[in-house]
């Protein structure tokens, strides 16, 4: 029967092949999860239908067989009424139906079989789709563990970029202080060296005049001296 093929192929669908290609697997479950259960529905269906027909051809069979056994009363009562050829004829039709009887033997055991098949199936349909429930549950859980474990991984990232930035800006900051010692130092050198000319500039008027002093006072005595 196709119907057992099409099923069987659901059953053996790989979901972890499916999973792999997707990218939110919280997702696929769900997806694949609602078509099973479609898919259950039509099981359940063609189960139910299957188990009807097992249920017509053992109805028709058991009919077969209780006009068999009529027709061999009536032929039993043919000869006790001493009338042997209406009971030959009661038997010639008894005869032509356990031919009958064979085939809806064959048509009632096919029913049954197939009907059993669907039966086991929709059971372990309904069975699985009970595990993946649980097993969903479990995905679900598994994929907000990953996407809160990014979260931190991102965040961690983020704060190593961070990191980097405030060691930049210490270099900045470094540099910046070292530009300014080296501004304040040369500040104080040009202080220095400008109060440093004045002073030397105001000992050399200082010297001079001393000097000339000096030499005019002795200029003075040597001219007294000498009477000139």
């Amino acid at each position: 029967m196709g119907i057992l093929k099409r099923f069987t192929d659901i059953m053996s669908a790989n979901v972890n092949a499916l999973l792999d290609r997707a990218e939110d697997p919280a997702k696929m479950i769900d997806q694949y999860l609602r078509d099973l259960e479609r898919d259950l529905g039509n099981v359940k269906a063609e189960t139910a239908s299957v188990m009807a027909e097992e249920k017509r051809a053992r109805r028709e069979l058991e009919e077969c067989r209780l006009e068999m056994e009529k027709l061999g009363k009536y032929a039993e009562k043919a000869l006790l009424a001493g009338n042997e050829t209406d009971a030959r004829t009661f038997l010639e039709k008894k005869s032509d139906m356990a031919g009958k009887e064979q085939t809806l033997i064959q048509a009632y055991e096919l029913a049954k079989t197939n009907a059993e098949k669907m039966k086991v199936m929709y059971d372990k349909l309904v069975k699985d789709i009970g595990a993946l429930n649980q097993r969903r549950d479990e995905i679900k859980a598994k994929v907000s563990m990953a996407k809160a474990q990014e979260k931190i991984n991102q965040v961690g990232s983020s704060m190593g970029s961070v990191g980097a930035n405030l060691s930049a800006f210490d270099k900045m900051e470094e540099k910046a202080n070292k530009m300014l010692d080296e501004a304040e130092a040369m500040a104080e050198l040009n202080q220095q060296k400008s109060e440093t000319s004045i002073e030397d500039l105001m000992a050399k008027y200082d010297t001079d005049s001393s000097t000339n002093g000096q030499v005019e006072d002795e200029l003075s005595a040597l001219k007294a001296k000498l009477g000139l």
